[in-house]
């Protein structure tokens, strides 16, 4: 079975854990799109890993972890964490595999990410990876792709012809020096030559994997409201984190797609600027942020948190096709008095059930809650969902019927162990 795990909020929602949860299951996981901005957090037998290009099922022995042509990748990151690994005895020489068609992030890619930002009225939040301009060029067809680092004269051309524009543009508009070629070229030369023996074409690699009945993973990273086009725009990702990105980001056809599983967090949270019509007050949000340690696995950055909206989610299951849900953290809402579910919102006397595509309606809509009561008992020791105390169940199950879409695994903790399947 060939299986896409995709984000149905603002990321963040814990796509990490229930992807290496379901590796097990499986031969290839592999990640499809985003780049080093993408946080994965992993806690198994007492220890945090944190993943930001590697698929999060490295952690199981016997599994290939495929990068695909849709990821952009930061060699000085990816390296720095493969060496990592390797300090904690995971080594993954045979397993890693690298799109020679992936696109490479280079110093003035973050550089000029940073400076743009710094220049914006409205700022998106960026993370400073460079990640937005590193895919701007590829659509400008002028990116650097991993098997140019293979090739010294093609590369050689390449990031002189970039410089000469790039250069032209930091120092005109910017007031930035701009970057000299020789140490890039050096770098990113001896960068190519550590990765070359996990580079390779991954769309024949996964359709000979497909011929052969071999069961795939794709790793989505970010979620459905930070895909470049469906996502709040312009504060978005750069790339398509919806799962048809599993496609054009790997070379598989979506013919070979079997089944969508999408992940929600019991309630809802968002990195950087944007419209968050759950969010709430000040005091609130900072005592579940806290209690769900809401900071970014990337950045560290304080993540906004809110109600669940059932509107958002309902948007990201039909643009997905997802046939079930893995809800997250639900152990964070112990001993609320009430949890709130947003059905739809209100703007200007009008009902809305879809997230608006206009950005002034999307940040003024009012939301519209359905109320429960919550559970005054811990929950994260429980381990059948027969044992959830009874309100914790009728909130899944309302969460369930408002979406018409079955939930068939909770999380109760940060570990492996802490979930529950229906």
């Amino acid at each position: 079975m060939n299986l896409v795990i995709v984000g149905t909020q603002w990321g963040d929602e814990g796509k990490g854990k229930i992807i290496d949860i379901l590796s097990k299951e499986v031969n290839y996981i592999v990640r499809y799109q985003g780049g080093s901005n993408a946080g994965h957090t992993v806690v198994t037998n007492g220890k945090e890993y944190i993943f930001h290009l590697i698929p999060s099922g490295i952690l199981h022995k016997d599994k290939i972890c495929c990068i695909g042509n849709g990821v952009v990748v930061d060699p000085q990151a990816l390296i720095k964490e493969i060496k990592d690994l390797a300090k904690a005895h995971i080594y993954i020489d045979r397993r890693l595999k690298i799109s020679s068609l992936a696109h490479v992030i280079l110093p003035y890619h973050k550089v000029l990410d940073q400076l743009r930002e710094t220049r914006r009225t409205n700022k998106i939040g960026t993370t400073g990876r460079g990640i937005g301009p590193c895919y701007a060029d590829k659509i400008n067809r002028c990116g650097i792709r991993m098997v140019d680092l293979l090739n010294p004269g093609v590369f050689k051309e390449k990031l002189k012809d970039n410089l000469k524009e790039k250069n032209e543009i930091f120092k005109k508009v910017y007031r930035h020096v701009g970057f000299g070629f020789s140490s890039i070229y050096k770098d990113y030369l001896n960068y190519g030559k550590y990765l070359s023996k996990y580079t390779c074409n991954i769309a024949i690699l996964l359709n000979k994997a497909t011929q052969d009945k071999k069961d795939i993973l794709f790793e989505g990273a970010q979620g459905t409201f930070l895909d470049i086009d469906f996502g709040s725009y312009p504060f978005v990702t750069s790339s398509s984190a919806t799962a048809g990105g599993a496609c054009v980001g790997t070379g598989l056809s979506p013919v070979k797609i079997d089944k969508v599983v999408g992940i929600a967090k019991a309630y809802t949270t968002r990195v950087g600027e944007g419209p968050f019509p759950t969010e709430f007050p000040p005091v609130f949000a900072k005592f579940i942020r806290e209690k769900g340690n809401e900071f970014g696995a990337t950045t560290g950055r304080p993540r906004r948190c809110g109600w669940f909206d059932s509107v958002m989610v309902k948007e990201a299951i039909l643009l997905n096709s997802i046939s079930e849900l893995a809800i997250m953290k639900l152990d964070v809402l112990d001993g609320l008095k009430t949890i709130k579910i947003c059905i739809a919102y209100k703007y200007k006397g009008k009902l809305f059930k879809e997230f608006p595509d206009d950005l002034e309606a999307a940040k003024s809509a009012k939301p519209v809650y359905k109320e429960m009561p919550g559970w005054e008992r811990t929950i994260n020791k429980v381990r059948r969902y027969q044992d959830l105390p009874l309100n914790a169940q009728r909130y899944i199950s309302r969460l369930q019927d408002v979406l018409n879409t079955k939930i068939s695994m909770v999380s109760v903790g940060s570990s492996r162990e802490d979930t529950i399947f229906i």
